[in-house]
């Protein structure tokens, strides 16, 4: 995964899941994902090391993803956003059935 294309994903992920997150992890990642503060800056301003943030960083990574992959939130959205697109643009009000079966 590109840098770019990851930092939309982890962003993305970040917005259904970071109520499951430390404080100090949804700082780090605001801060370096956000804010584009690099990791010396956030080392800095917490008086941690670099590799310190880095791994919270990392964690926070594999925390979003595992949600995900067990929650699936971000994909039902997407899923419901489609169908209400198609719907939209076919003037397809029986796409609505589909809508309700996400939800069962």
């Amino acid at each position: 995964m590109e840098n770019l294309e990851k930092k939309e994903q982890l962003n993305q992920l970040y917005d259904f899941y970071a109520s499951l997150l430390t404080k100090k992890q949804k700082l780090y990642f605001e801060h370096y994902y956000r804010e584009d503060y690099s990791l010396h800056e956030i080392a800095d301003l917490y008086g941690v090391s670099r590799n310190a943030v880095f791994d919270q960083l990392k964690k926070v990574e594999e925390h979003l993803i595992s949600y995900e992959s067990k929650l699936r939130l971000f994909e039902s959205q997407n899923k419901r956003l489609e169908i209400i697109d198609e719907a939209l643009k076919n003037k397809d009000v029986s796409l609505l059935k589909d809508l309700r079966k996400l939800d069962e």
